[in-house]
């Protein structure tokens, strides 16, 4: 110790009330270039060491207003003379639409500007030792303990005075801390260790820097939707030989939830097996009253006669009110609406619904029993009235 420089004298005490107490007598003694460590913020520890507001925040404010004049003149002079913008007859300074931007500049600015002073001006980095590490004193405030280190600075400093000063307010130790020997800070800027940090951070921050210019910017995002395996309207498909983009389904093929006619393409005399799922009421009759009148009246006229209302331009088809038709079951009619008859009726499958059908069939009945009532029928129909 005796070729090093004495850099400060330090205390440690037991309660944050010693240290409070021990900072308020260092500040009646005199001293003003001392410093206190604690393992913990104590409330009240600034104003017992009488401390001075910090200049931190002068130096936020500084580099706050040269962001807010940057950001400002930078747009005023890019909307004014390098690249105006003349939109719906607005004025081209038009600072209002300048305050989002000045402000988040102001907040960047602020930010930046004061962590690089307090790395490069008050921390002195890239020298990053100080007297006080790696000491017994340090270790002690970092758990435990709280210090109080008076500097050589000090106009008042005396190194016997001091340490009898601080063991007079109640210091369990004492400790005399020495400038580290220039040796130690020196940075080792060619040690292989450091060489090797320095060029993997460059050719990672490279190898980063070209994937994010050059691959991750150009990466369509979300194309599966305008590039997916589809035919357009209006074009030819290049995928099936015969040009064609919409294909008849594999034959046999069943829809979900579809059943097929089990008596297609055949003669109504087969039919054995086949009943009429709708009831007989006014909703399903009038439902087969409007498809009759749109489907089937054409040919067989409105009642079923069979006059038809095309003028001779087709065949007639025969009465529905005949007394083969009558007698025929539900499902021989459904058939033949369903498959056509004699190369003149056409298959109304396509047209007509499978529950139009059926309800049709209920109407053609009606027709049948209204053209021959009975007078019971009247009389039902009177009491029913009633």
């Amino acid at each position: 110790m005796d070729n090093q420089k004495l850099y400060a004298v330090s205390a440690l005490f037991d309660t944050p009330d010693d240290i409070i107490r021990a900072s308020k007598e260092t500040v009646k003694a005199g001293y003003t270039k001392f410093d206190t460590n604690t393992p913990y913020p104590i409330h009240g520890i600034e104003k017992a060491m009488s401390l001075k507001p910090s200049f931190v925040g002068f130096i936020t404010l500084v580099f706050g207003l040269s962001g807010a004049a940057f950001a400002f003149l930078m747009m005023t002079w890019m909307t004014t003379s390098s690249y105006p913008l003349i939109i719906g007859g607005k004025p081209y300074f038009t600072w209002p639409a300048f305050v989002p931007i000045t402000f988040e500049v102001t907040v960047l600015f602020s930010a930046v500007g004061t962590a690089l002073a307090l790395l490069f001006v008050l921390f002195r980095f890239p020298n990053v030792s100080h007297p006080i590490h790696d000491t017994d004193y340090i270790k002690a405030v970092s758990a435990d303990k709280y210090g109080l280190i008076i500097l050589t600075i000090d106009p008042l400093f005396d190194e016997q005075k001091v340490k009898a000063f601080l063991s007079g307010l109640g210091a369990k130790n004492i400790y005399s801390i020495y400038q580290p020997d220039k040796s130690s800070q020196q940075i080792r800027v060619f040690e292989p260790k450091f060489i090797g940090m320095i060029m993997l951070t460059i050719i990672i921050t490279a190898g980063a820097t070209y994937f994010a210019l050059n691959r991750l910017l150009f990466i369509v995002p979300f194309n599966w939707m305008s590039e997916q395996p589809k035919v357009l309207p209006q074009t030819n498909s290049t995928f099936f030989s015969d040009g064609y983009s919409n294909r008849m389904p594999v034959e046999g093929t069943v829809a979900r939830g579809f059943i097929p006619y089990e008596y297609k393409g055949m003669p109504d005399s087969l039919i054995k097996l086949l009943s009429n799922p709708l009831p007989v009421d006014s909703s399903t009759i009038a439902r087969g009253k409007e498809r009759f009148g749109i489907y089937c009246s054409p040919c067989h006229g409105y009642y079923g006669r069979g006059d038809s209302r095309l003028h001779g331009q087709f065949p007639s088809p025969p009465s529905l009110l005949s007394d083969k038709i009558k007698n025929w079951p539900d499902g021989n009619i459904y058939n033949v609406i369903t498959n056509g008859q004699n190369n003149i009726m056409p298959s109304y499958e396509k047209s007509v619904s499978r529950d139009d059908r059926w309800a049709i069939i209920r109407y053609i009945r009606v027709l049948q029993r209204s053209q021959d009532a009975k007078d019971s029928d009247l009389d039902t129909t009177i009491t029913s009235t009633k």
